[in-house]
């Protein structure tokens, strides 16, 4: 498997989508996390994503801190916020953002998990959105998820290689505007599918001289790299092995990562190691021997001390933490007053 479908896996996502807009000129609405929101449609986690699918008209949008984050948006273009960053879309950035927390809050309370509509504007020219989010563990360490710039767009359309997105856009867009059997699901996994797909597009879009870990993945011999690290975790990999396997000196390859990572390849396999762990920790019954032996530690010992290196505890007790927070009904990010919350658009 390859790296990016790895980390991905990783993750867990859960997508849901949660409203059909139409927003009308002049309007501007700034989204920012709801912790009622979110667990009206997705289950607790780590980090929720949020997208914007404009599926007619044009807008702006930026992240709320950062006038330079400017991006125009038209239609068939997706706008991402990874990190769920609060973020303000409308028609015009200059004006006051409103808040639509109260225009949805009777149709959540009443219809639950359901996709909201809302009509807001100033009754001019119009922009329709299908708003949406996913939820996903194991961000902080994940080495994707990081990498992602703070807010992009991609261009859904106008692609020979993917033409069957223009129709999943167009089912996606008939889905969220009428209520049907299994609904909630079919969108779920098609936010999952958009979601995925936009990070290939903005993997495949990164300027030649981006650092990072998807720069690394788009490198003809880092990729490779990382592809074997991912596919053979546990086996007892060396420099000289992996530079072996992609046709480059020891030296070579190590430099090569190592300067579009930011760190050696050994390094980032014990790091990786240690995500698959959590992951096996919280999912599985394995006993804590046999997922330090799973990933490659030699001894219990070694990976309880490599694991709070990591975690900041032991792996005994990160997985009963983790499991007991797992009970919760909000996202573990959305640990704002109810009172204070704005919208989430």
């Amino acid at each position: 498997m390859d790296a990016v479908s790895d980390v991905l896996r990783a993750v867990r996502l859960s997508g849901a989508v949660y409203l059909n807009g139409e927003f009308t000129e002049p309007w501007c609405v700034i989204g920012q996390g709801d912790a009622t929101l979110y667990a009206a449609f997705l289950p607790r986690s780590e980090r929720v994503v949020s997208y914007h699918l404009i599926t007619e008209g044009r807008c702006c949008a930026q992240l709320a801190d950062n006038q330079g984050s400017a991006i125009h948006l038209n239609a068939g273009e997706l706008l991402v916020v990874p990190q769920g960053e609060a973020h303000i879309i409308g028609s015009d950035l200059t004006l006051s953002p409103a808040s639509a927390a109260p225009l949805l809050a009777s149709q959540l309370q009443t219809t639950p998990g359901q996709v909201m509509k809302l009509s807001y504007g100033g009754g001019g020219t119009g922009t329709r959105l299908i708003c949406g989010f996913l939820a996903c563990d194991y961000t902080s360490s994940n080495p994707l998820l990081s990498s992602l710039p703070p807010i992009f767009k991609v261009d859904m359309r106008n692609d020979p290689r993917s033409a069957w997105l223009e129709s999943s856009l167009q089912f996606a867009a008939a889905e969220a505007s009428e209520w049907r059997a299994g609904g909630a699901i079919v969108l779920a996994r098609l936010s999952e599918l958009l979601f995925v797909e936009a990070v290939r597009r903005c993997i495949d879009t990164l300027p030649a001289d981006r650092k990072g870990w998807l720069a690394g993945v788009r490198d003809r011999f880092v990729g490779r790299a990382l592809s074997m690290l991912h596919a053979q975790p546990a086996h007892a990999w060396t420099v000289d092995e992996l530079a072996r396997k992609v046709g480059l000196s020891r030296s070579a390859l190590a430099q090569r990562f190592t300067d579009l990572l930011g760190q050696p390849p050994m390094q980032y396999l014990a790091r990786w190691r240690l995500q698959i762990a959590s992951q096996e920790l919280l999912i599985g019954g394995k006993s804590i021997a046999a997922v330090a032996e799973q990933v490659g530690y030699e001894s219990e010992a070694a990976f309880n001390k490599a694991f709070k290196r990591e975690f900041g505890m032991p792996p005994a007790y990160w997985r009963k933490h983790q499991g007991a927070a797992n009970d919760a009904s909000a996202p573990i990010n959305a640990l704002e007053p109810v009172g204070e919350q704005r919208a989430a658009v």
